[in-house]
């Protein structure tokens, strides 16, 4: 995936007014009992040249949609990592139990903004057939500034199915043990918050972050492998902007 998102940030970097590229550290934390958060190096792309857009880690392309000075509004292709995992031999608890693996989720988005607010609602499938079924997500957010740190702090909602609750958070039959009941359930919403944080160094150059919490929701939290009620997520990079 990364490698898909490198050649479409370079082919498209001549059409884009600006591109920024980075790198950091990705942390992720796991709710199952006894596993451990999840950290990787993580590729920082952005750009939108209103054909292409990539967005950290998310690739799309638009099929419909209008951009004016301070609105704009798009139809979009698009497609995203889904870091979910865990393997049977990362607990004991686990023990037993089918390893779960992280996808890539894709679909079709719809995204507005007007001044510095923004709304993006995504209708997602699990193209790996992972979890092999859907969710939507929704995100609304805003910009805003203080000192010479820029903020875009949103609220998130997602809707999982039934499915996707239970390839993650459930126990088949043939899992059970006498400490582990079996475990099914069905579609939740699963909501959050998050921010992204960006500090210039130079004119080009910049720290950015993404700090973001979600809340469990109870089909998952009453799963019994499941020891915690929010998921953190973090990214810590640098990144640097080319302008054309």
């Amino acid at each position: 995936m990364k490698y898909i998102i490198l050649l479409i940030a370079v082919i498209s970097s001549l059409l884009a007014e600006k591109v920024t590229l980075g790198a950091g550290a990705y942390m992720q934390t796991q709710p199952y009992k006894n596993v451990d958060a999840l950290i990787t190096p993580s590729p920082v792309i952005f750009f939108d040249n209103s054909l292409f857009y990539v967005r950290w880690t998310r690739a799309g392309v638009y099929f419909l949609g209008d951009k004016q000075d301070e609105s704009a509004w798009g139809f979009s292709l698009t497609a995203e990592p889904r870091v979910n995992q865990y393997k049977a031999n990362d607990s004991s608890y686990l023990t037993g139990m089918e390893d779960k693996e992280s996808s890539i989720e894709g679909g079709i988005a719809f995204s507005a903004s007007y001044d510095k607010a923004y709304i993006e609602v995504m209708a997602l499938t699990d193209v790996l057939a992972r979890h092999d079924t859907w969710i939507v997500k929704t995100e609304i957010g805003y910009e805003f500034e203080v000192n010479d740190f820029t903020f875009y702090p949103s609220a998130l909602l997602s809707y999982n199915s039934s499915n996707f609750m239970d390839y993650y958070y459930g126990v088949t039959q043939n899992e059970a043990t006498t400490t582990r009941n079996m475990y099914s359930t069905q579609n939740a919403l699963q909501y959050g918050v998050q921010t992204y944080v960006k500090y210039p160094l130079t004119e080009n150059l910049a720290a950015f972050g993404n700090i973001k919490a979600e809340k469990l929701p109870a089909e998952a939290t009453d799963s019994p492998i499941v020891a915690d009620d929010y998921i953190f997520s973090g990214l810590v990079s640098l990144i640097y902007t080319f302008e054309y």
